[in-house]
């Protein structure tokens, strides 16, 4: 079935549920899933990580503009 695949990709956009989406991705390179997570250039929350490999993709604005935006 799907659910018994061995990876995993994870597309993120800024302002998702990451903090809660983190915790499951740890439980699931516990068991042994290999996780890819994408990610825009600018992103905020994401950071590198032993349980998953980081792909970053270009976006039109940076991390600063990103940030003055939130505030």
């Amino acid at each position: 079935s799907p659910a018994a695949a061995g990876k995993l990709l994870v597309i993120l956009v800024e302002g998702s549920h990451w903090l809660s989406m983190k915790k499951v991705l740890v439980e699931l390179s516990k068991r042994g899933r290999e996780i890819v997570v994408i990610a825009p250039d600018s992103k905020m929350l994401t950071d590198s990580s032993g349980i998953y490999e980081l792909k970053t993709y270009p976006v039109p604005f940076k991390k600063e503009e990103m940030e003055e935006l939130t505030r």
